[in-house]
């Protein structure tokens, strides 16, 4: 069994063609995300406004959908799709490590809690340049 996975949420900055989920998503904070989940050698999932969970690795093409700009009621059926993938994609691991903010968390917290033995969020309450130096130090 692996030990454990981690969910990244998708960002604005996108490529404007058709790639990969893992390098379509272009900004300096999914990049650093990226890199240290690629680090790990861990399982890894895209949380993404549009398509729920994505495989690094699923084609797409770019979009302009945030659940940032979704009311509740949207953010609850996101969260309803995305819970109904995880159950179908997971794998069973001890740890989920969240890289997302609150608005991805929010209705999935809940369900990861029960899932898993543990579940990080190490980033929480972080401004966006302390995310970008934790990303990039290392830190744990």
């Amino acid at each position: 069994m692996v030990d454990r996975l981690y969910l990244v949420s998708c960002v604005a900055k996108k490529q404007h063609r058709i790639a990969p989920a893992k390098i379509l998503y272009r900004s300096p904070w999914f990049c650093l995300a990226r890199a240290r989940v690629e680090r790990e050698a861990a399982p890894w999932y895209i949380l993404s406004a549009k398509f729920g969970l994505l495989c690094p690795d699923a084609e797409i093409a770019p979009y302009d959908e945030t659940l940032n700009k979704m009311r509740v009621a949207q953010r609850r059926e996101w969260a309803t799709r995305v819970k109904a993938q995880m159950d179908e994609t997971l794998p069973d691991v001890d740890e989920v490590v969240v890289f997302a903010g609150y608005q991805y968390r929010e209705f999935l917290d809940e369900y990861l809690r029960r899932r898993f033995d543990s579940v990080a969020v190490p980033m929480e309450g972080l401004r966006i340049g302390q995310q970008l130096s934790w990303l990039k130090h290392g830190q744990d």
